[in-house]
């Protein structure tokens, strides 16, 4: 442990991961508490938090377990009361819960754009509009918001209302840095690329190959300039240096973490 995070207290929202394996919460909790950061992570499935937990206990730390609806204002501002309660204060905050539904135009409803609005920004929102001021008050914070790079360009398949709130995700990133630089709270954001992570099998390979997970995976790897999908440590070691101290005169940047895939033409 080299002590980037030592001291810092972290709360981490979506830190369980969808199915075995690591996915990209579960990463950044394992890797911020290798780095000495106190952590809350929150789930929806309290399990999957609890599995985080786990793994992050065998790296001789400990990860305080909450979970709830981040997506209902309500209970965000609940879970963001007992984190402060836990830890003291909130040093890092990590926007990581989201989701895609696929279709395009004519395919998505009006209640299903709505919900991935709520999925992916609007709580990013609330969660900024509590801890941001509070932050500004301890003298300083760093906010971490994950996107996708469904939010830069088009993948091949339509995720019109995932792409657009992946977008207002950075735009918002950006706005709301420049408030907030003046008073030293760090905000930026990470876009991931194609990840291989649980994500894929549990989840995608459904949506987008009927089921066959091995068709999904083969094409997901021969996208990316680098000829093969990221995993999720990737995605932990960018979210790692942007709340670092590493990272204090870094606010409103975008970190990329794509294989070079949003420069390329496949």
């Amino acid at each position: 442990m080299s002590g980037r995070l030592a001291n810092k207290k972290v709360l981490l929202l979506g830190a369980g991961s969808v199915g075995d394996g690591i996915g990209n919460g579960r990463a950044m909790a394992i890797l911020f508490a290798r780095e000495g950061a106190e952590i809350v992570g929150v789930d929806l499935n309290r399990g999957a938090a609890e599995e985080t937990a786990r793994l992050v206990r065998e790296e001789g730390r400990d990860m305080v377990v909450l979970s709830g609806d981040v997506t209902d204002p309500a209970d965000l501002a609940r879970i963001i009361d007992a984190a402060e309660k836990a830890l003291g204060r909130i040093d890092i905050l990590v926007n990581n819960v989201g989701g895609s539904i696929p279709g395009g135009p004519e395919e998505i409803t009006g209640e299903q754009w709505d919900a991935q609005f709520r999925f992916n920004v609007d709580y990013v929102h609330h969660s900024t509009r509590i801890l941001a001021p509070r932050m500004a008050k301890q003298g300083g914070g760093a906010i971490v918001n994950i996107s996708s790079i469904a939010g830069v360009r088009h993948l091949g398949h339509d995720l019109a209302a995932y792409a657009a709130s992946k977008a207002a995700l950075q735009q918002y990133t950006k706005v709301a840095s420049v408030r907030y630089a003046p008073q030293n709270v760090r905000m930026n954001t990470v876009i991931p690329g194609l990840m291989f992570t649980p994500l894929v099998t549990v989840r995608l390979a459904a949506q987008q190959a009927g089921g066959d997970a091995e068709a999904l995976i083969a094409k997901r790897h021969s996208k990316p300039p680098m000829g093969r999908m990221g995993d999720a440590w990737d995605v932990a070691y960018a979210a790692l240096y942007l709340a670092s101290d590493e990272a204090k005169y870094v606010t409103g940047a975008e970190i990329m973490v794509d294989g070079g895939l949003s420069n390329s033409v496949r």
